[in-house]
């Protein structure tokens, strides 16, 4: 009988394989039993999350994340996309962006959480988003955004004017997006909800006075921008 459950790391991250077959309550006493034997080699380390085999709804990728953390250590920063190339690009993306985790943690900030309709966070330093920016919520930083989540609401980067700033997000459809003295403007009218999850890690930066967008790809990881 073939594993109903296998974990593969990369960098930062686990890709966790399901079967599409088996019952999902006896999938989850698969899960619980797979980490609670892992749990000293994972600790408690911050990982991001993706899973491959198996169509889940968001119910259910909740209930696999609750079951993870009740039978281990491990703190779950978010869920990646299907692809496991895109994950791997997207930690180098993060890593490289961020000037190295020792360095971001001295000149940056995190913030652990949603921000809802209403809500606003402004910084001066750089600032990591572990969660969505929902529509009507905004984020504005002196220095560079990275989110690991969505960006469906506003971000502005280089908010006092300054050059060379970033956004980062593992989907980015803003509302209104502007790095520096530039402003991104996009076609799509972004609904408040439902919010559908849809991984597509991108960048957004100025360049010769206007904003550019770009998926995150070996390539341009090799010749940044910024």
């Amino acid at each position: 009988m073939k594993n109903p459950v296998i974990i593969k790391s990369f960098q930062n991250g686990l890709s966790i394989y399901l079967d599409d077959e088996m019952p999902f309550t006896q999938l989850l006493e698969e899960i619980a039993f797979k980490f609670k034997e892992s749990a000293h080699f994972f600790k408690d380390a911050s990982m991001v999350l993706s899973f491959e085999g198996r169509q889940l709804s968001e119910t259910e990728e909740r209930q696999i994340v609750n079951t993870i953390t009740a039978n281990s250590s491990l703190n779950v920063v978010c869920i990646m996309g299907k692809n496991e190339e895109t994950n791997k690009n997207f930690v180098k993306a993060l890593q490289k962006l961020s000037y190295h985790q020792e360095a971001m943690e001295n000149a940056g900030q995190f913030y652990k959480g949603t921000l809802k309709d209403g809500q606003t966070l402004e910084t001066e330093n750089s600032v990591i988003v572990l969660g969505d920016v929902y529509p009507g919520a905004s984020i504005v930083s002196n220095k560079d955004i990275v989110i690991l989540g969505g960006l469906f609401g506003q971000a502005y980067a280089g908010g006092d004017g300054s050059e060379g700033h970033f956004v980062v997000a593992l989907e980015m459809s803003p509302e209104k997006l502007k790095i520096g003295d530039f402003k991104y403007k996009t076609s799509e009218k972004q609904g408040k909800w439902p919010i559908k999850p849809k991984v597509q890690p991108k960048i957004a930066y100025a360049v010769d006075g206007r904003v550019i967008m770009e998926t995150i790809t070996k390539e341009l990881l090799n010749n940044l921008p910024v």
